[in-house]
C-alpha cells in the first residue's frame, strides 16, 4: 500500500509541476513581483498531496519563537520536504539553496523569479560574498531567510558539521538564530521513493541571541537542530499551524 501511495503522490507531484509550467511562465514574464506566491501557492498544492496520497501529515509547533518581519532561521535539513515547506510557514521565505537546484524544471524558475539566494558551493569566497550580499538585501526587504546550516541532508537523528556561512550570515545581520529541527527524513528520506505514513514534525526553537561568537553560534546551533527519537515537540513550544496552509495539523493547546 505505501509503495501504490508513493507511486500516487509520485504521479500527483510530477503531473502538478508539468501542468503549472506554463502559468508560471505568463506570471514571470507578466508579473514577477507574483512569483514568491505563485511557488507558495504551488507547494501548498505539494503538500496537500502528500497528505492526501501518502497520509503525510505536518505539525508546526513554536510559531510564537519567529520574530515580526526580517529572520534568520536555521533548519536540520533532512529531506525534500525541507526545501517546501517554509513556503507555507512564514508569509515571505527567501531560501538559501545549492545553484544545482535553480536546473530543476518549473521549482528552478520559480526560485529566481521569487529573489531566493542560490549558491555555488563549489566557489568558496565567492560564494560566502553572494551570500551575505542576498542575505543583506532579504532582509532589507523584510523576509524571512531559511538556511541549512549543514549544507546538505543528513539522517535523522544526526546532525552534519554546520557550514561557516550561516555564522557569517548571522554576524553581518546582527540578528538572533531561530533554530529548527524536524523529523522529516523519517516520511519523506533522502532520495527515498516510498513515502511513509505519518506526522512530519516541524519545531522551531527558542532564538539564539544576536552577537555569539561563531564557535559558541555553531555548538549551541548543531545541539538545537538535532532531532531526538521519542522527543514530543509540544514540551518544547506550543504554536499553531498557521491558518492559511489547510495541509497542516493544528497543534494541542
Amino acid at each position: 500500500m505505501i509503495l501504490l501511495r508513493s507511486i500516487a503522490f509520485n504521479a500527483f507531484f510530477f503531473g502538478v509541476t508539468f501542468l503549472l509550467t506554463f502559468p508560471a511562465t505568463v506570471v514571470r514574464l507578466a508579473a514577477p513581483e507574483q512569483m514568491l506566491s505563485f511557488a507558495m501557492n504551488w507547494a501548498r498544492l505539494v503538500l496537500w498531496g502528500l497528505r492526501v496520497l501518502c497520509g503525510i501529515r505536518i505539525r508546526v509547533t513554536g510559531r510564537e519563537h519567529l520574530p515580526e518581519g526580517a529572520a534568520l532561521i536555521a533548519s536540520a535539513h533532512q529531506s525534500a520536504f525541507d526545501t517546501l515547506v517554509w513556503l507555507t510557514i512564514v508569509p515571505r521565505a527567501c531560501y538559501v539553496l545549492k545553484q544545482e537546484l535553480l536546473r530543476i524544471p518549473l521549482f528552478g524558475p520559480l526560485m529566481v523569479a521569487a529573489r531566493m539566494i542560490p549558491i555555488d558551493r563549489t566557489s568558496g569566497a565567492t560564494a560566502l560574498r553572494g551570500l551575505l550580499k542576498g542575505g543583506e538585501r532579504a532582509a532589507a526587504e523584510g523576509r524571512q531567510i531559511v538556511i541549512f546550516p549543514e549544507g546538505t541532508r543528513a539522517a535523522p537523528g544526526t546532525v552534519l558539521p554546520l557550514q561557516p556561512g550561516v555564522a557569517a550570515l548571522a554576524a553581518r545581520l546582527r540578528c538572533p538564530v531561530v533554530p529548527v529541527t524536524t523529523n522529516s527524513g523519517l516520511h519523506w528520506g533522502r532520495r527515498a521513493f516510498r513515502k511513509v505514513p505519518g506526522t512530519i514534525e516541524v519545531v522551531i526553537r527558542p532564538p539564539l541571541p544576536a552577537g555569539l561568537d561563531r564557535v559558541e553560534l555553531m555548538r549551541r546551533l548543531a545541539a538545537e537542530i538535532r532531532w531526538e527519537s521519542g522527543e514530543d515537540p509540544v514540551d518544547n513550544s506550543v504554536g499553531a499551524a498557521p491558518e492559511h496552509a489547510p495541509v497542516f495539523s493544528r497543534s494541542p493547546d
